[in-house]
């Protein structure tokens, strides 16, 4: 009886660790890689303008579920003039295609264009 009683309670704990272990989800989040370069001559405070409406960006379009940014420091030599990375972070493809006509991110590229020299856009989902 104490052995069907210890096999009923192993049973039932890995049921319930079973449970409540996170799944994985089967795709992964959507990522949207920004490169910038700006042309020459542009202000040290116009390029901090774009930056920090780019961070503002998530407080206004709910689909983005993180956000980061950096400057360019390879020491490779290879950024092809691109001085600004922006990661972008949606659950899925979804959440880009609101973020895309979303009026606050149209504002941000109108605010973008006459300072902007080249741009790279790779989206990926993440692995």
């Amino acid at each position: 009886m104490l052995k069907i009683l210890l096999g009923f309670l192993l049973l039932t704990n890995f049921t319930l660790m079973a449970q409540n272990t996170p799944k994985k989800e089967a795709k992964g989040l959507y990522r949207h890689v920004v490169l910038f370069g700006f042309k020459e001559g542009v202000s040290a405070e116009a390029i901090a303008e774009i930056e920090e409406a780019f961070a503002q960006l998530p407080s206004k379009i709910d689909t983005i579920i993180d956000y980061e940014w950096g400057l360019n420091v390879s020491p490779e030599g290879l950024d092809q003039g691109h001085t600004h990375c922006f990661l972008v972070t949606f659950k899925d493809k979804k959440g880009l295609e609101v973020y895309i006509p979303h009026e606050a991110h149209q504002d941000f590229v109108k605010k973008l264009k006459p300072i902007l020299a080249k741009v790279t856009v790779i989206d990926y989902i993440a692995q």
